[in-house]
């Protein structure tokens, strides 16, 4: 027990100097293009893929088929409350101040009648949750988004959002629990919670886009753009929907119009008065 402090300290040192490594490989890059480090994301990308298919995927399957929906639901719940002071702290650095104390009330309404975040109990009484984190927050204060990144073990990112990782750490409640026999099982159960609940996300991309690095970069970044604007589509954005780019179509003439069926009318001539025009009736159908 007395060297937990000390290994957990030791983990800690090698998380902020790996991400000081990449940030240092991304700092150095050429910034030009929309994509400056995709070679080295290409493989980086390629690993992950490799791994989910050979590790993550089946785990999620089993996992999915042994666990009932009801129970990965209240995970998802409970894991994202846990994770939540992450969100209020960003609230505030932000300066959110409301939106800040209406998330504090999530957590502790959650924390409580939701039994440790089992059950999402807040949302229904108008508690609704959000999505904020320390590259939202920089992003907010006008820090550029810098390069796409994809880290191995971790997936999409951006340069600016990379001290969400670190932050990420010390914000969830779990790192004060102090008992790794409680912690890391938990957390492996996180990962593999959350790698099943994207499976349906992740089974339509490898079925229908055409390069997967390229639609789960642009996936990730415009998601991201998404909550960077507070939740609202950009202007740009709305008119590639309902305007999309290239020549509008041109209406096709409408077909020309029949000649009319010419009127037959029988004339009936009786003696003793004027003629009289009949016209047949109209044949059925």
């Amino acid at each position: 027990m007395a060297d937990e402090p000390c290994q957990r300290t030791r983990q800690i040192i090698g998380r902020i100097f790996g991400l000081g490594c990449l940030l240092l490989v991304a700092g150095c890059a050429t910034t030009s293009g929309p994509d400056p480090l995709r070679p080295m994301n290409r493989r980086f990308y390629a690993f992950n893929s490799d791994t989910d298919r050979l590790l993550m995927s089946p785990v999620a399957r089993m996992y999915k088929t042994v666990t009932p929906k009801p129970l990965r639901a209240s995970l998802t719940n409970f894991f994202h409350n846990v994770a939540y002071p992450d969100v209020i702290v960003n609230d505030f650095l932000q300066g959110r101040i409301g939106q800040g104390a209406g998330d504090i009330g999530r957590f502790v309404v959650n924390s409580t009648l939701g039994l440790l975040g089992l059950f999402d109990v807040a949302t229904p009484l108008g508690l609704k949750a959000h999505v904020e984190d320390a590259g939202l927050t920089l992003g907010r204060w006008g820090v550029g988004r810098g390069p796409y990144l994809v880290l191995p073990f971790v997936g999409p990112d951006t340069l600016r959002n990379t001290p969400s990782l670190l932050m990420g750490i010390f914000t969830n409640v779990l790192y004060y629990v102090g008992n790794s026999a409680i912690t890391v099982p938990l957390t492996v159960f996180d990962v593999i919670n959350a790698r099943a609940n994207a499976s349906s996300s992740l089974r339509y991309m490898r079925e229908n886009a055409v390069d997967q690095y390229v639609f789960a970069r642009d996936a990730y970044l415009q998601h991201r753009n998404y909550l960077q604007d507070g939740g609202h589509l950009p202007l740009k954005a709305v008119e590639q929907l309902m305007f999309p780019p290239g020549p509008a179509p041109v209406p096709r003439d409408p077909p020309p119009l029949a000649d009319p069926a010419p009127v037959v009318r029988l004339i009936v001539t009786v003696p003793g008065r004027a003629p009289v025009a009949i016209r047949p009736p109209a044949p059925a159908g």
